[in-house]
């Protein structure tokens, strides 16, 4: 694909991942073993990844966790319904399918790992996909996703895009400099512990693990916006923290 024209470029964002990645170190310093959402799903993926592994990435979008070892894999595949992010899916020769969650297009049992990264707050039927997975996963195969825990006060920002899409797109786009169009309506219907191990339950899978993930660099644009951050974290119940990291098992038949 050729460069994208002026009207295809991110905006520059308030909260740049750079900045973002200076304070989380200051985090990690003041609590030490701390780690991201990112980082603590990647670790989990990595774990479960050889050369015999065969993985799909769930709503793939422009790229994610998977592109980084896809080609140590023995299968990599991609699935996400929009058409745009998968032309500007960044690892080139991936195989990547225009596909859905609710009927992914393989057979039975192939793959050991689904990744899934940012797509369960998308998902309208989400029970659907979580039965999806566990007809394409083998069994002992590994559910591994993050996504927003609805019990987080800060996702009231987000909450906004159930009514007004329109207003979400244009609040998350110049936050964090990410295209409009790679912004999609939020249903959060798969973004509570109970939820999620309501769905493990009725989707034939069995919950390893569910993480709540604090992490208060979310709004930090500034010092300020840091340190108020990092005293409601610390007001807050822990179960409260801002993400969901969770490891889902399709069990022995």
């Amino acid at each position: 694909m050729g460069v994208p024209d002026v009207g295809d470029q991110a905006p520059a964002a308030l909260l740049p991942l750079t900045l973002q990645n200076t304070y989380r170190a200051r985090y990690s310093a003041m609590r030490p073993g701390w780690r991201s959402s990112g980082d603590q799903l990647e670790a989990l993926v990595r774990g479960y990844v050889t050369p015999e592994t065969s993985v799909l990435d769930l709503g793939c979008g422009r790229g994610g966790v998977v592109e980084l070892f896809w080609r140590d894999v023995k299968l990599a595949a991609g699935i996400d319904p929009d058409s745009p992010s998968l032309t500007g899916h960044r690892a080139a020769g991936m195989p990547i399918l225009r596909a859905v969650g609710e009927q992914l297009p393989f057979a039975g049992e192939s793959f050991d790992l689904v990744v899934c990264v940012w797509v369960l707050e998308h998902l309208r039927e989400p029970l659907k996909v979580f039965s999806e997975v566990r007809r394409v996963l083998r069994p002992g195969g590994h559910f591994v996703f993050l996504t927003p825990n609805l019990r987080n006060p800060l996702l009231v920002l987000n909450r906004v895009g159930k009514v007004l899409p329109l207003v979400q797109a244009r609040l998350v786009s110049r936050f964090y400099g990410r295209r409009e169009a790679d912004t999609f309506p939020v249903q959060y219907r798969a973004n509570t512990v109970g939820a999620l191990r309501a769905l493990a339950a009725a989707g034939g899978l069995e919950v390893t693990e569910l993480r709540v993930v604090a992490d208060p660099t979310y709004l930090a644009v500034n010092g300020f916006m840091f340190t108020t951050s990092v005293l409601a974290e610390r007001l807050m119940p822990k179960g409260w923290g801002v993400h969901l990291v969770g490891d889902l098992i399709r069990g022995s038949d």
